[in-house]
């Protein structure tokens, strides 16, 4: 007797239990439940209390039984070369899935996923939405499947918004055209930079950002201080060698993140270049990477985590018919130990 009590007392309430208790119809407590329109306010806080009050969890595959949905958003990622973003990633996303009871399902993507590998996850999984990282996210043939087979989908990232489209990212053009500032504002003119991985368009919008900087200081941009990365350590150390065998070699680097940027530090050092004595340099992202050079990098600290939490957020309110919505996420500029002024500027005190 004792264990029936036991096991009862762990059982979850059901739905006709906080109907009985918020005075209402099963339906009601259903639509609420769900987060559907035309429910009365008073109706609606009633029903959330008796919800509160017995700790009742609506299972999502009960749910889509009656409304044909699962309750469960799809999240298609290609494997980073820096495990940290897709992990705040998935926090994210994660996060904002619980707190309106859906279920997360992960689909890791190589870089030549097929559109029909994407129709088979969507067909096998019946997701109710998709959420698509960078590069995925910037995929016409992968965009377009979706759309025709009428699957609700939010961007995370992409190179350029769809007003029809969900759509949330951080303001890398402005992150970078900040971060170009600060380094002009300690004195440096010549500037390397070097680019991430041109697949995706925070790549192409934190290139943007740069050339904005310079141009705002009446700076013409040398190409040959632009060099190709791939958002990659080994493309800070290529990019570090291409620029040093520049005649008028840069007191700067900018590169388009933290792996590229460490890659930059560890290749002056083994070069006896010292950072930032003889050469500053940047990243991007305030990777884990970034305090664990030496020194520590400057850097742009985007919210990775929030970013993917609101576009999972408006993802799942789109699939319940609200229009759709693009939005854009401040960055911030942490200034550490690998930016001084440029050597003859410390030397004379300017």
């Amino acid at each position: 007797m004792e264990l029936e009590n036991a096991t009862a007392g762990r059982r979850g309430a059901t739905i006709r239990e906080v109907a009985g208790r918020a005075g209402v119809s099963i339906k009601t407590v259903s639509r609420v439940v769900n987060n559907e329109p035309n429910v009365r306010p008073e109706t609606r806080d009633r029903v959330l209390k008796a919800v509160a009050d017995l700790d009742y969890e609506p299972l999502p595959a009960a749910r889509g039984l009656a409304g044909r949905r699962t309750f469960s958003i799809g999240l298609l990622y290609e494997n980073p070369h820096e495990f940290s973003y897709i992990q705040r990633l998935l926090e994210g996303a994660y996060n904002a899935c619980e707190a309106q009871t859906h279920a997360l399902l992960l689909r890791p993507c190589p870089e030549d996923v097929s559109p029909d590998k994407v129709r088979q996850f969507v067909r096998q999984t019946r997701v109710d939405g998709v959420l698509l990282t960078a590069p995925i996210t910037d995929r016409t043939d992968i965009t377009s499947l979706l759309v025709e087979s009428r699957i609700a989908f939010a961007q995370i990232s992409p190179r350029e918004t769809n007003p029809l489209w969900t759509a949330v990212g951080p303001d890398d053009v402005e992150a970078s055209r900040a971060l170009t500032r600060h380094v002009l504002s300690l004195g440096h003119r010549r500037i390397g930079f070097i680019q991430g991985d041109p697949k995706h368009g925070a790549s192409h919008k934190r290139l943007a950002g740069h050339l904005d900087g310079l141009r705002e200081h009446g700076l013409e941009a040398d190409p040959a201080l632009i060099v190709a990365g791939r958002f990659d350590f080994d493309s800070g150390q290529d990019g570090l060698h291409a620029l040093w065998r520049l005649c008028e070699r840069p007191t700067a680097i900018i590169a388009c993140n933290d792996d590229t940027a460490a890659g930059v530090v560890v290749a002056a050092h083994e070069r006896g270049i010292r950072v930032p004595a003889t050469l500053s340099v940047a990243g991007f992202d305030d990777s884990p990477t970034a305090t664990h050079t030496w020194p520590q990098l400057t850097t742009v600290r985007q919210p990775i985590a929030a970013i993917a939490f609101r576009a999972t957020e408006l993802l799942i309110a789109t699939i319940a018919g609200e229009p759709p919505r693009q939005e854009t996420f401040d960055c911030d500029l942490i200034a550490r130990a690998s930016m001084a002024k440029p050597a003859p500027l410390r030397r004379t005190g300017s």
